[in-house]
């Protein structure tokens, strides 16, 4: 395991491979059928990693990679059995980046004994480098984070979002339904956003007031998980529990927040 972390090699890495999307950002052809959307998906997998790699082999030799395959459900129940490891989300919002539509990011997270070590999201459209380290603190381009500390619901501005699971057998649509219906009922602003990672980073920074989703989508939260909660946030199952790698729903926001949510979801 390497102790010392030299935190700006990897942020200008990451930095770096985002800076090479930004520039072939709309460049592409909107993919029209599902053997091109699945292609340009695999390029930009090829693209963000080989980058990485190259950029951080020389400074992390020993660490081993892996990808998020956010459609793989069953990896993501439990972290890799290796003490250490770089967890690589090549590009949330990938989809987005495809059809010419703002909201992607490139996620680096390093998992040491089965956690979130370090995480980084950049987003080069807006040109902001969010970044945690375990009992370290958030930041963005170097200011320290802190979460929301609105009071009144109708003021607040809370996001759901949902994963790649088959829901046709779990009830799942009928769950989400629920919880966006008791959003828009209690909440003054309801969205849905995209990129996970990066709201979970906006609710570190205050800028979103709580964060709702029902199913499981580990690869996708991981990174901003860690930013969220070194910003203060509560890291929560949606019944209120802490949550741990495989819970099946998150609910991330301060505690006075998720505190009021929770009496919400509890009214029939």
């Amino acid at each position: 395991m390497q102790n010392e972390i030299n935190i700006p090699i990897i942020l200008d890495a990451v930095r770096k491979v985002g800076n090479v999307f930004l520039k072939d950002y709309k460049q592409n052809a909107i993919p029209q059928s599902m053997d091109e959307l699945l292609k340009q998906l695999e390029d930009i997998d090829t693209l963000c990693l080989t980058s990485l790699k190259e950029d951080l082999s020389l400074e992390f030799p020993n660490i081993p990679w892996h990808i998020g395959d956010e459609f793989d459900t069953d990896s993501q129940r439990n972290p890799v059995e290796e003490e250490e490891y770089w967890l690589c989300d090549a590009m949330d919002g990938a989809i987005q980046y495809l059809q010419h539509i703002a909201g992607w990011t490139i996620n680096l997270a390093l998992i040491r004994d089965g956690k979130p070590f370090l995480s980084v999201i950049y987003d080069p459209l807006a040109n902001e480098v969010f970044w945690a380290k375990d009992r370290e603190g958030a930041f963005m381009n170097g200011k320290l984070l802190q979460i929301s500390r609105k009071t009144d619901l109708g003021v607040m501005l809370a996001v759901f979002e949902y994963g790649h699971q088959d829901k046709s057998n779990n009830n799942l649509n009928e769950k989400i339904g629920t919880t966006i219906t008791k959003l828009l009922n209690n909440f003054g602003i309801v969205r849905n956003y995209g990129p996970h990672g990066l709201q979970l980073a906006y609710v570190g920074a205050g800028r979103i007031d709580l964060f709702v989703q029902e199913d499981l989508d580990t690869y996708n939260w991981i990174a901003g998980l860690l930013i969220a909660k070194e910003a203060g946030a509560e890291i929560l199952t949606i019944d209120g529990n802490p949550w741990k790698w495989g819970s099946e729903s998150l609910l991330v926001s301060s505690k006075s927040i998720a505190e009021k949510y929770l009496q919400i979801k509890s009214q029939k």
